[in-house]
């Protein structure tokens, strides 16, 4: 066993990186979810805004509250997504590599790894805006993250979660592909709507 993966992560590691790693599809996924708030979400928010507050009295027009009180919303998420592409540092799985890079784990590596009980899994080391447990993506500075970076075939690690302690065999390292989720346009969204309640 690697005694390097027995001592317990510290819980502001996250913050002490301050880097924004991420893959190629996850930062277009958040290009295009702020593109859909800039152009489409917002101008939509802004004219049902406007026809509300020609309507009298805004501190009981609900259309008129709701849609300032969304605006906000709103304009705080563009805010977030902004920050977080500018920081972002982009990182591809695709990318060759060399040397250990190639053999142990890093972030962008999908891990193939079993459990004491015997229960294999294979997840895929993203960003943190990236995650998704359906698809098995996890974030790198997760606790499972940071237990199997730097990990080869082979390798034995000990795990320190908030369920508890549990031991995991590293079977395969590699690097490919992460197919992150694209942005969608959410239904309902005040987009698909907006003009309906403008021109009624």
């Amino acid at each position: 066993m690697r005694k390097g993966f027995t001592r317990r992560p510290q819980a502001d590691a996250p913050a002490a990186h301050g880097k924004n790693y991420i893959t190629p599809s996850g930062l277009e996924r958040l290009k295009h979810e702020r593109h859909f708030l800039l152009t489409k979400e917002r101008p939509a928010v802004v004219a049902v805004v406007a026809w509300a507050a020609g309507n009298g009295d805004r501190s009981e027009n609900a259309d008129y509250q709701y849609g300032k009180r969304r605006l906000r919303q709103i304009d705080g998420r563009i805010r977030f997504l902004t920050k977080r592409i500018e920081a972002a540092e982009v990182v591809d799985p695709e990318a060759p590599r060399t040397g250990l890079r190639m053999s142990k784990a890093f972030f962008g590596a999908t891990v193939h790894y079993v459990n004491a009980t015997g229960e294999e899994r294979v997840v895929s080391i993203v960003g943190t805006d990236e995650v998704d447990l359906e698809r098995n993506h996890i974030s790198w500075v997760s606790p499972l993250g940071r237990a199997l970076m730097k990990t080869a075939a082979g390798d034995e690690i000990v795990l320190h979660a908030p369920r508890g302690t549990e031991q995991l065999t590293v079977l395969e390292v590699r690097y490919e592909r992460i197919p992150v989720e694209p942005f969608r346009e959410p239904l309902g969204s005040e987009s698909g709507v907006s003009i309906k309640r403008v021109d009624r």
